[in-house]
C-alpha cells in the first residue's frame, strides 16, 4: 500500500510518528514522508527505510505560500498515486487534505494532535476554526490523539462524532518505556556526569519540564510559583527550545535565565530519558493540550505528574493515582509541588503506578497495530 504522511517541519517527525514508519515498511508498506526543508529529514528517512520529499509548509497562514505548497504536493501525490495521504498538525493537515482531494485519493486521514484555536482570540481565533472545519470537511477520518478531542470538537462543532476515534485511550505513537523511557536501563555513571554538568547534588529535588518553553505551555506560571515556593533545595529543570510564535514575556525569560536555582538546557533532541532521570517531580501546567506525550515519558520514568485537567492532558496520567490535576494558578502548582517535596512515600508510589500505567496502555507495538487497523487498513 502507499502511504504519504505530511508534516510541517521535521520536529514533529521522531515526535509524532518516532519509529512506526520502520515497523510499516517491514510490513510491507512503501511509506513516504513529506515536511519542509531539513537537514536531518534524509538521515531520518534512511533510517526509517521511507522515501521522502521536502516541500515548504508554512505553520502560519500564508495564502501565496499555502498555494504554492498545496500544487507541490498535489503534484507528488498524483505522480505517485498514493492510496492513502495522512496529515499531522493543523496547518500540514489542512495543505495535505486539500491536495488529496483535488488529486482524488479516496482515503485521506488526518490526525489531530490539538486544537490551536483554544487559546486564540478574536478574528484569529474564528480563521482558526475554519481552517479546522474545512480539513474536518475534506478529510475521510479523523484520528484524535485524545478522547478529549473528540469531545472538544463535537461541542465546538468541528467535526461529526461518526468520522472521529481514538488509538486505544489515547496518544499517536506510545512510548517506548521497554528500551529508552526505562529506569533499570539508566547508567548511573552518565547520570552523574549530567548532574555535575548541571550543577546538581543528590539532595537537590528537581521540579522537571519537558516541551516548547511558550505561553501556552503555563511556564510563566510555574516559574511564579517556583519562586514563591522558597525552598533552598529545590531546582526547576526547563528542557525545551524558547520560541518566537507565542512566545513568552521578556520578564520571564530574563527570569529564567538569571535565576541559579532554574536549570534551562534548550532542546535535548537524543539522550532525553537520562534528564528526565534527574526529575523528582515533572510537571505540564499547560493551557491547551492535545494529549502530553512528555506525560507518558515521565511516567514510563517512574517519576509522578502534575498537569491541567481541562485539556486532553487529562487523558495522559491516572489522576490520584500516577499524578494530580492543578489549576493554572501560582498558588495551585505551588501548593502540589509542595505535596509531593513533602511526602517522598506518595511520591514514589504514584511514579510506579505511572510506569505501570504506560505499560499497560501506551505500549508502541499496540498504538502501531490500532493505526494498522483504523487507518491502513479500514
Amino acid at each position: 500500500m502507499n502511504i504519504l504522511n505530511v508534516v510541517n517541519v521535521y520536529f514533529t517527525l521522531p515526535y509524532f510518528l518516532g519509529n512506526q514508519i520502520k515497523f510499516f515498511t517491514r510490513q510491507g508498506h512503501n511509506i513516504h514522508v513529506i515536511c519542509s526543508p531539513s537537514d536531518k529529514l534524509k538521515l531520518y528517512a534512511d533510517n526509517q527505510g521511507c522515501k521522502y520529499s521536502e516541500i515548504k509548509i508554512d505553520r502560519r497562514i500564508n495564502p501565496l505560500s499555502d498555494i504554492i505548497s498545496v500544487v507541490l504536493l498535489w503534484k507528488y501525490i498524483r505522480k505517485n498515486n498514493f492510496d492513502i495521504v495522512v496529515g499531522h498538525t493543523p496547518k500540514a493537515g489542512l495543505l495535505a487534505m486539500l491536495a488529496a482531494r483535488l488529486a482524488g485519493v479516496k482515503k485521506r486521514v488526518f490526525f489531530r494532535h490539538g486544537l490551536n484555536y483554544e487559546t486564540a482570540t478574536g478574528i484569529k481565533r474564528s480563521i482558526l476554526i475554519f481552517c479546522e472545519k474545512i480539513t474536518s470537511r475534506l478529510s475521510t477520518k479523523i484520528i484524535c490523539v485524545s478522547n478529549y478531542l473528540i469531545e472538544r470538537s463535537i461541542k465546538d462543532r468541528i467535526s461529526p462524532k461518526d468520522k472521529m476515534s481514538v488509538l486505544n485511550i489515547g496518544s499517536c505513537n506510545g512510548v517506548d518505556a521497554i528500551n529508552t523511557y526505562n529506569p533499570d536501563n539508566i547508567n548511573p555513571n552518565e547520570i552523574s556526569s549530567l548532574r555535575d554538568k548541571l550543577g546538581i547534588s543528590k539532595t537537590d529535588f528537581i521540579i522537571g519540564f519537558v516541551g516548547r518553553l511558550v505561553k501556552d505551555k503555563g511556564i510563566s506560571e510555574l516559574v511564579d510559583a517556583f519562586e514563591i515556593l522558597n525552598q533552598k533545595n529545590a531546582k526547576l529543570l526547563l528542557v525545551g527550545p524558547l520560541e518566537n510564535g507565542d512566545a513568552l514575556p521578556l520578564k520571564t525569560v530574563e527570569r529564567i535565565k538569571s535565576n541559579p536555582n532554574i536549570i534551562y538546557v534548550g532542546l535535548v533532541e537524543n539522550g532525553l530519558e537520562l534528564y528526565y532521570s534527574l526529575m523528582n517531580v515533572f510537571i505540564l501546567p499547560t493551557h491547551r493540550e492535545g494529549f502530553g506525550v512528555s506525560l507518558l515519558e515521565a511516567q514510563a520514568m517512574s517519576i509522578p505528574v502534575l498537569t491541567t485537567a481541562h485539556t486532553g492532558a487529562r487523558d495522559a496520567i491516572k489522576p490520584n493515582e500516577s499524578g494530580e490535576f492543578i489549576d493554572l494558578s501560582i498558588d495551585s502548582i505551588a501548593q502540589h509541588l509542595l505535596k509531593y517535596i513533602n511526602s517522598p512515600e506518595l511520591a514514589k508510589q504514584h511514579g510506579a503506578n505511572g510506569r505501570q500505567f504506560v505499560l499497560d496502555n501506551f505500549s508502541e507495538q499496540s498504538i502501531w497495530e490500532e493505526i494498522n487497523r483504523k487507518v491502513y487498513n479500514s
